[in-house]
């Protein structure tokens, strides 16, 4: 005889037993035969299940009722829903979601410095150009006390535009320990040390210049020596450098040198013979400014003059 209200419920289980027998493993669902709880009609009237089912909202279309999963006995687990799994995403959307976060503190990407072209000269009834105002790259030559780490720096702090100054005596001494004095004797180690200070200094003006930075540089470049001379910094910055030499009498060369101290000054012997060789660059080509009467102001002054008329007619060397 059945129950009015279906079908007993299984006992408990005890520790160490399998399942009551004559009962299966499956729940019931109250009010139903034992096995697998079976469809419930579509709704008509009054509800046979365990409450009233909700009317649908109007102006929704209304349809077969779903069929709701069937209720777990109690004391049995209720069965786990198969979650369905994440649709693929493409293959951009997936190379986007691997990429790190975008930098946040301020970075700018800056352009890759080339070589300095060579200035475009004006038209010829053009007035003559405004050298404080036009981005260069200048290279000041002379020899040790010719003023031209002073004339650079006072030049480069009274431009209209942004302007750099790249020493390459500063460059060569950031090497402290190891540092291969040429005073000592020029030798591979030295000019080792030479040409990497001489080509970090090329690299930092490209790059100085192709952000709109104009640069000066200063070296003791020789007119008959190829491993110091003009070659390297073409090479190096590019053919649009404007190259200048400094070039006061060996009296003042030897008055400024006695005012310096540590490794930058030399003997009286050693400023001679440079000077001397730097002599080579009159009949050269390349503009030549006498400071032996002029102060730093003064011969900045004289420097724009040569690098206005340079850059109306580029020196060819």
């Amino acid at each position: 005889m059945q129950h009015a209200v279906g079908s007993p419920l299984p006992p408990p289980h005890q520790p160490g037993q399998g399942p009551h027998v004559g009962w299966a493993p499956a729940g019931h669902h109250p009010g139903a035969a034992p096995g697998p709880a079976p469809v419930p009609p579509p709704h008509s009237g009054a509800s046979q299940g365990p409450g009233p089912v909700p009317p649908p909202h109007p102006g929704v279309s209304q349809g077969p009722a779903p069929v709701p999963p069937p209720h777990p006995a109690p004391g049995f687990p209720a069965p786990s829903v198969p979650v369905p799994p994440a649709p693929p995403q493409p293959p951009a959307a997936q190379h986007a979601a691997a990429q790190p976060a975008p930098d946040t503190t301020g970075h700018v990407a800056l352009p890759p410095g080339g070589p300095v072209a060579v200035p475009a000269a004006p038209p010829a009834a053009a007035a003559v150009p405004d050298a404080t105002a036009t981005t260069l790259a200048v290279l000041l030559i002379g020899p040790a006390g010719a003023g031209k780490t002073s004339v650079a720096k006072y030049w480069a702090d009274h431009r209209r535009v942004p302007t750099a100054h790249i020493s390459l005596d500063d460059v060569r001494e950031w090497v402290r320990s190891g540092f291969a004095d040429p005073q000592s004797g020029w030798n591979d180690h030295s000019e080792a040390q030479y040409r990497l200070a001489r080509r970090t200094c090329g690299f930092a003006a490209r790059n100085f210049l192709a952000n709109g930075i104009s640069c000066i540089l200063d070296d003791a470049v020789f007119p008959d020596r190829p491993v110091v001379g003009l070659g390297g910094w073409k090479r190096h910055v590019g053919p649009g450098l404007l190259p200048v030499v400094l070039l006061p009498g060996l009296d003042i060369v030897l008055e400024r040198n006695a005012e310096r101290t540590g490794n930058r000054r030399l003997t009286d012997e050693e400023v001679a013979r440079i000077h001397g060789r730097m002599a080579g660059w009159y009949g050269s080509g390349l503009p030549i400014i006498d400071n032996s009467q002029l102060d730093v102001p003064g011969t900045a002054r004289i420097l724009d003059e040569v690098l206005a008329r340079a850059i109306a007619s580029p020196p060819s060397w």
